[in-house]
């Protein structure tokens, strides 16, 4: 049956895995949704498999049907490649869209882009929402958390849709308005960025069991499994221990010991790390996240340097107890947390966005990627006020901080005796010691460059004389 003749509240452009369970999410919660996407049949065999969904979905087949489908003030939802395709959707869409109706970029894009889209459209009377969306394929059909950017008062247009469609932390929707133009896919790359940092902090330490205790997969499993009813408590330790404990049906082998230990990255970990070093700003953990899989994705040269270096260490060191491993995995994402944190709060001063930090902390509750216990805590102690805005300063972590500390050094220091790379966990813990030292080295630093570039320097003393008498 033709649906044609129905008009729709919002339409969605790209029917991939995210656009297509996100239009089911929006279907479910009883909003009609005009789909469209660039391939024709992928639209019929999306509405085919719909199933009790089906009445609530109007199908289109060009962008012109899409834009007539639609009631006014009109809302299309964009859900391409970033990039590029992007760009070509929005071009194909203005021609056919009226004053006061909305685009939405859904997709994972770099916020400057976002900027760049939300300026020529005001231009021309159209309204520009940047929308980061995590939680992945599950997420998108049953509740994503949702950061939006762009004008508020278009945002209030959809905003029952975005709140219904989002995740819940006790009845409270994981979604949120935090500023104008990029604001929302900033908030989301650095979502991003953090999560870059947590799974390669996990993944270091299972690498630590691994290869130093010469603990199997399964017992690694089961042993996130029990940090998960702890402070640990999380998405990804829990999904760690579910992965860990998996089989490979075909071989019968421990399911990651059959995947090649190799990783691209889609962009967004890369994205924070650069615009960080623009704010001048250096989330080292997650910038040491990123640095590892670049690393990984070169495998063959890994092969070659084990084969001339062997990977036995020089001496065998003492193997830290369980707890120790534990312990230092809550501090570094604690260090993790803090730079994101930082990061976003340098950016909103930079881009005059006002974001709420706390609010942020707490979108990520449900539905994200990097969802944690410790996120209710961090909301509130934000609240209270940061310190010198570091998280690991407020009085609501400093226990937790100086409780596992001991426990970092002693991982760290084992990896390092036992020539096991531990690159996040090793950047967290010189973060934390150079942020309690009163007293660095730049002095030295300072004193080189002004040598041989005679750039000058701040005296301790505030006394005259900014230039050493390095050439008397």
């Amino acid at each position: 049956m033709s649906q044609l003749n129905t008009k729709a509240r919002i339409g969605l452009i790209g029917l991939g895995v995210m656009g297509a369970n996100l239009s089911l999410n929006i279907a479910e919660k009883g909003f009609p949704i005009a789909v469209f996407n660039r391939t024709g049949s992928v639209t019929d065999e999306f509405i085919a498999e719909s199933g009790d969904l089906r009445d609530a979905l109007v199908p289109t087949k060009t962008y012109e049907e899409l834009v007539a489908a639609l009631d006014s003030p009109r809302a299309v939802i964009i859900m391409v490649k970033a990039g590029g395709p992007v760009d070509a959707v929005i071009d194909a869409l203005v021609p056919l869209l009226e004053e006061g109706d909305m685009i939405i970029d859904a997709g994972n894009a770099d916020f400057h882009d976002t900027r760049r889209r939300e300026a020529a459209l005001r231009e021309q009377g159209l309204n520009f929402i940047g929308m980061g969306v995590s939680g992945g394929e599950e997420g998108a059909r049953h509740g994503p958390s949702i950061m939006v950017g762009g004008n508020p008062a278009s945002y209030e247009t959809i905003r029952d849709i975005i709140e219904a469609i989002s995740a819940k932390h006790e009845g409270d929707p994981c979604a949120a308005h935090f500023g104008p133009d990029g604001a929302g896919h900033f908030v989301k790359t650095v979502h991003n960025g953090i999560e870059y940092a947590d799974m390669q902090m996990i993944a270091e330490i299972y690498g630590l069991l691994r290869d130093g205790a010469h603990q199997a997969p399964d017992e690694i499993g089961a042993l996130f499994e029990r940090w998960n009813k702890g402070p640990l408590n999380s998405y990804l330790v829990e999904i760690s221990g579910k992965v860990l404990q998996a089989y490979d049906p075909a071989t019968g082998k421990p399911m990651v010991e059959v995947i090649v230990d190799k990783a691209g990255q889609k962009g967004t970990g890369r994205w924070t790390a650069i615009e960080a070093l623009t704010l001048g700003q250096s989330p080292s953990t997650i910038e040491a996240a990123v640095a590892a899989r670049s690393w990984s994705s070169e495998k063959e040269t890994r092969l070659v340097g084990a084969e001339i270096f062997g990977t036995e260490p020089e001496f065998r060191p003492t193997l830290p107890k369980e707890s120790d491993f534990e312990e230092a995995l809550l501090v570094a994402k604690l260090v993790a947390y803090d730079q994101g944190f930082k990061l976003l709060k340098a950016a909103s001063d930079h881009y005059d966005w006002g974001l709420d930090l706390a609010r942020a902390a707490e979108v990520w509750r449900e539905g994200c990627i990097i969802r944690s216990a410790l996120l209710d805590d961090m909301a509130a102690a934000i609240r209270s006020g940061l310190p010198q805005d570091q998280l690991i300063f407020s009085p609501d972590f400093i226990a937790h901080v100086k409780g596992g500390l001991s426990a970092l050094r002693r991982v760290v220091s084992y990896a390092t005796s036992a020539g096991l790379p531990v690159p996040a966990l090793s950047n967290a813990l010189a973060y934390f010691d150079t942020m309690r030292q009163g007293r660095g080295t730049t002095d030295l630093i300072q004193a080189q460059r002004d040598f041989f570039g005679a750039h000058g320097f701040e005296r301790t003393d505030g006394g005259e004389g900014k230039h050493g008498p390095w050439h008397a």
